[in-house]
């Protein structure tokens, strides 16, 4: 299949319209938004959505999340309960996906069959207007299910040209990790996914929510209500671990030995042989780990090394969804 890339050099003079025809006649497109590339089909067409499966080699009990352009829209799609409405239409568009019972007949694929759907209000102007345009888009993760999200076109392009229609590259997204997933179909809150919008935010926007062991601990479950619940995600080919500053006087020990690196703070980036180190980014403004991770992740794959050791981070505020996606693409080190 031919793959047209398609590159938006400006967010103010935007042209879409192949990429809307695509869509609207049951092709693929990649396109971004302000959390990670995504993979996008009509959500009313099944054919196209069954073929994200197949692309990205994605499981079926995996549910795809809707993005449309409009607060209005969100409720047709969704049933929404009366508390939350005005939070809601406060808080988007932005990276948050609401987990909310379905209210359209959607295809099954893109719930997996579930009476709940996940639906988002992308904060970016080529998605905002893609959704204006082609409708409700089906999207997940713009890559080969397992490997790292995509955040430019050029990962997007690594992973799945000339199995698309359509790239658009509108450059690098602005924060790196997927969208927060909240559950409000019942009495309180749940976080699914911990996302840009941190626990601490949640908490002051929506008072007391749950939260999850298994989102604490990155752990997989057996039913998922939303996408990164279940499967292995976030991960580079070669072996990643996770250690904490308590061993890493070992740590760097065994890098020498299995020609590993480093993934650290610039802040920690001295306690290390200065050739084996990778900044993640800053302590004093961590949403660049969040931006820079994925890229890294990728990036660590084609490098001499052979096993990637990350520090341990302090799990609060947006370094918890950093550790979340951690976790979910390697293993924590015990000596």
């Amino acid at each position: 299949m031919e793959t047209k890339v398609l590159k938006i050099e400006s967010s103010v003079e935007i042209n879409i319209s192949y990429p809307c025809k695509v869509i609207r006649t049951g092709g693929l497109v990649a396109f971004p938004t302000e959390t990670v590339y995504g993979l996008g089909a009509s959500v009313f067409n099944e054919k196209a959505v069954d073929r994200i499966f197949e692309v990205k080699g994605r499981a079926k009990d995996n549910p795809l999340i809707v993005h449309v352009n409009s607060v209005d829209m969100l409720y047709k799609i969704g049933k929404v309960d009366e508390k939350y409405r005005t939070i809601i239409e406060d808080i988007t568009p932005g990276p948050i996906t609401f987990v909310v019972k379905k209210r359209m007949q959607l295809p099954d694929n893109v719930t997996a069959g579930l009476e709940t759907v996940g639906i988002r209000i992308p904060a970016h102007p080529v998605a905002e207007k893609l959704c204006l345009c082609a409708g409700p888009i089906a999207a997940p993760s713009a890559n080969l299910s397992g490997k790292p999200s995509p955040t430019d076109a050029n990962a997007v392009i690594e992973d799945l040209y000339g199995r698309v229609e359509c790239i658009i590259d509108a450059g690098e997204t602005p924060f790196g990790i997927e969208s927060t997933i909240i559950d409000l179909t019942g009495d309180r809150p749940v976080i699914l996914r911990p996302g840009p919008v941190t626990i601490e935010k949640l908490e002051e926007i929506f008072g007391e929510i749950v939260v999850p062991d298994f989102v604490r601990d990155a752990r997989a479950v057996t039913n998922p209500k939303a996408p990164g619940m279940k499967y292995r995600h976030y991960a580079p080919e070669k072996p990643v671990y996770i250690f904490g500053l308590s061993i890493r006087e070992k740590i760097k020990k065994f890098v020498e030995k299995e020609n590993g690196v480093i993934l650290c703070p610039v802040d920690h980036k001295d306690f290390y042989p200065r050739d084996r180190v990778i900044v993640l980014g800053t302590l004093e403004n961590p949403y660049t780990i969040a931006q820079n991770l994925f890229r890294i992740l990728r990036e660590f794959d084609k490098t001499k090394f052979n096993v990637a050791y990350v520090e341990k981070l302090e799990e609060k505020g947006i370094l918890f969804s950093v550790m979340n996606r951690l976790k979910k693409a390697g293993m924590e080190v015990q000596l």
